[in-house]
């Protein structure tokens, strides 16, 4: 039997992941005939089928299942061997894949890649942006080297770094009548129509966690795809929002929309970096936190020590 190529691994599993060979090529930046002669010779190779092609439509079979979970495992002990070395020539230079979710990505990111850019100039810093669900697998597999996430994030075999705590605001229309309030009982937002972000985001989740009367609600909820989209559905009336306080203040405050604290003690979120315990590039790990902690924004309560549990050691 020949040698195996990596990349032809690489190939069948990113069909296996977006499920249509254009989608595969598009992932794996080849075209769609690179990849598909590819996959047809590693079956050639194998003598057994591992897609099942029909007008129109493609699918692993039974065997090719099999197979893909195998070369996961593959890839993922390939990522293990390059990052030992590459980790081994210099822990703060080189390539390093950051997973980051949806809303934390645009209010984090600018400024934790320009002091990056001063703690570890060497390295080339590449940004996956993703749900919690999905950075999971990612980090799980070796496609990622670390994530940002909200906490909790229970992972066998992950270390949790917390970075800092960020609280929920309420989001009104300038105009609405709550707009000079000072602050917002959870309670009062059983009456209104609120907007939320669409199921399967960790930020609705900890919303109707933190605020369960939302969930007993008397008005309609609505959805958005993404923070800003929301915050510009309530900008036109269309509702009022709980939005995290690092997406409001600063550089992100809009002049459409007013922010009110709740009453009481504030709801809010904790947003740590995580990665797998045989993660060799502590250095650039310890930098990743350091350039979190030089962050700016007003919305961002930021933890100056751990407490006992909160990591494993790196």
């Amino acid at each position: 039997m020949a040698t195996m190529k990596l990349s032809v691994l690489r190939y069948l599993v990113a069909f296996a992941d977006e499920g249509t060979f254009s989608r595969a090529a598009e992932r794996c930046h080849v075209s769609q005939p690179t990849l598909s002669v590819a996959v047809q010779n590693l079956e050639d190779e194998l003598g057994v089928r591992l897609i099942e092609r029909g007008k129109g439509h493609a699918a692993l079979t039974p065997v090719g299942e099999r197979v893909v979970a195998q070369a996961r495992r593959v890839l993922e002990e390939t990522r293990r061997i390059e990052t030992v070395a590459e980790g081994g020539r210099d822990h703060l230079g080189g390539e390093f894949r950051l997973g980051v979710i949806h809303t934390v990505a645009p209010y984090l990111l600018p400024e934790l890649i320009g002091a990056m850019r001063s703690l570890a100039p060497d390295a080339r810093l590449f940004i996956e942006e993703s749900m919690t669900s999905l950075l999971i697998d990612a980090l799980k597999y070796g496609k990622v080297d670390a994530v940002i996430v909200a906490l909790p994030f229970d992972q066998p075999g992950v270390c949790v770094r917390p970075l800092y705590d960020e609280p929920f605001r309420v989001v009104v229309p300038r105009a609405h009548a709550w707009a000079e309030r000072r602050e917002i009982r959870a309670r009062d937002l059983r009456d209104v129509d609120l907007l939320v972000l669409k199921a399967g985001n960790c930020f609705r989740e900890q919303v109707l966690d933190a605020c369960p009367e939302i969930s007993h609600a008397d008005g309609a909820l609505r959805e958005g795809h993404s923070i800003e989209t929301v915050r510009c559905m309530v900008a036109s009336g269309y509702g009022v929002s709980v939005l995290p306080a690092g997406a409001l203040t600063g550089l992100y405050r809009s002049d459409l929309v007013v922010s009110i604290p709740f009453a009481g003690p504030s709801p809010m979120r904790r947003i740590a970096l995580a990665w797998r315990e045989d993660q060799p590039r502590t250095r650039l790990l310890a930098a990743l936190v350091e350039a979190a902690g030089r962050a700016r924004n007003p919305g961002f309560l930021h933890l100056a020590t751990l407490t006992a549990g909160d990591a494993c050691p790196a």
